[in-house]
């Protein structure tokens, strides 16, 4: 059943065609002309209009942005290719010309009041999500990650080219994915390129193509990536494993806007957005030649640094909350939760591994639950010494006491604050960790304790 307006200025005609709708369980108000319908009805309170082409005073077509964005199908006798097509090209939903059989009018009708219903629906569901998930598929209230998407609303809008910076499992493809989502791009593809899986020696025929017989085994020429990425977004991560040649051919699409397939001598305009993300530190690399200053640059535009877990406090049990859902729909498993203890253990958890380390424990956890609450032993994670579940042991090398590494009288605290300052452009806060002989929790406690900041864009 939907709520039509018919407005058609023969009475006979009229009166048969509302008795059919209303027989076919539609509830139909109608009209003579485009002016009476405007008078006597809120026109976009109905799903659907049904009107004669040829009214008196103005033609149906009148109808389409007045009642806008309800489907409007026009009928005429003067059934002419030029009317359905001028018709049409005024935003008509569908065009009828008379006379015309009951049922493919009934068809007609009931078709375009499922679309709409699934426009209603989509948009309901796309307002529910927005207010659930203000950024899709970004979780969390801790101000790193509320900064994190104050930053995508601003960028998104934009053309810039954006650099993404953070550990690896924190969520920098979600993120671009965000970006691309909010950009006047959002209707063409984000291509996803992970730049460390493709072998050195293809980069440049994947990203740039290639013509045929460029290289032995070149049997055809090839579009790349960057091509296939025209009109919409292109996603580099890991860019800080791209070899140098590529860096230079990466710098002219930037630059220029322009592609050249390996072993071709013509250029091709591409009209792409770039965003790239790296856990490495680019200005190290820049330092020691391993990537180009100039690419550097041209890169980051606009930066934004995804938070490790570590730093999300709260942020974990939503996350966790949000994988369990995920998990339960995705194995067919219901009634699930986590005991506090386990609550309280990924609240302890150092989370190495990030984000995806936190869904990978609790999609283990899932799978192993035989009962209806998630113990810790489940999450195979630490807290505060190894976890024995039965079936995973989670282990990691007791804190080094840090009292070799002090020499020439220096205090543990100092030659640890000395060393991180040194070496944190260049090494991961894991890799610092590592080095220090202690975990990457005892790191940040220390980091708090002694006020050394973390380098930031």
């Amino acid at each position: 059943m939907g709520r039509i307006l018919l407005v058609e200025d023969e009475p006979v005609i009229r009166s048969e065609l509302r008795r059919l709708l209303a027989r076919a369980g539609h509830h139909v108000s109608e009209a003579e002309s485009v002016a009476r319908a405007r008078e006597d009805y809120e026109l976009d309170a109905f799903e659907l209009v049904l009107t004669d082409l040829r009214l008196p005073g103005a033609d149906g077509t009148a109808l389409i942005g007045l009642a806008a964005p309800t489907p409007v199908i026009v009928m005429t006798s003067f059934a002419t290719i030029r009317s359905a097509v001028d018709a049409m090209q005024l935003g008509a939903a569908d065009y009828l010309a008379k006379p015309f059989d009951h049922d493919e009018l009934l068809l007609l009708v009931e078709h375009w009041l499922e679309n709409g219903r699934a426009r209603r629906k989509l948009r309901a569901l796309e307002a529910d999500v927005a207010r659930t998930y203000p950024v899709r598929g970004l979780i969390g209230d801790s101000p790193a990650m509320q900064d994190v998407l104050t930053r995508i609303r601003k960028v998104a809008p934009t053309d810039a080219t954006v650099l993404i910076r953070g550990e690896s499992g924190t969520g920098k493809e979600l993120v671009a994915r965000a970006i691309h989502d909010g950009s006047k791009r959002c209707g063409g593809a984000i291509v996803a390129v992970n730049c460390a899986a493709i072998p050195e020696g293809l980069v440049e025929s994947e990203l740039f193509g290639h013509e045929r017989g460029a290289f032995t085994g070149a049997q055809s020429a090839r579009t790349g990536l960057i091509e296939g990425a025209t009109g919409g977004t292109l996603f580099l991560d890991e860019i800080g494993e791209l070899p140098p040649s590529a860096q230079a051919r990466l710098l002219r699409v930037l630059q220029e806007g322009e592609v050249r397939r390996v072993g071709s001598t013509r250029t091709r305009h591409v009209d792409v957005r770039l965003i790239a993300a790296t856990h490495r530190e680019l200005p190290a690399m820049v330092r020691s030649g391993a990537f180009r200053e100039d690419l550097y640059h041209r890169l980051r535009v606009f930066e934004i640094f995804v938070p490790p877990l570590s730093e999300r406090g709260d942020d974990v049990d939503q996350l966790a909350q949000h994988f369990l859902e995920d998990c339960m729909r995705k194995l067919g498993r219901s009634g699930l939760s986590f005991q506090p203890q386990a609550l309280a253990a990924m609240r302890e958890h150092d989370w190495p591994g990030n984000v995806r380390e936190l869904h990978n424990a609790v999609e283990r956890a899932v799978i192993l639950c035989e009962s209806s609450a998630i113990s810790p032993e489940l999450l195979a994670i630490e807290t505060g010494g190894p976890v024995d579940s039965g079936l995973f042991k989670a282990s990691q090398p007791p804190e080094a006491p840090l009292v070799d590494a002090a020499v020439g009288g220096e205090s543990l605290d100092a030659y640890l604050k000395k060393f991180v300052l040194e070496h944190q452009s260049e090494l991961s806060e894991t890799e610092l960790a590592r080095r220090l002989g202690i975990s990457r929790k005892s790191l940040w406690e220390r980091r708090i304790r002694l006020g050394i900041p973390r380098p930031r864009a």
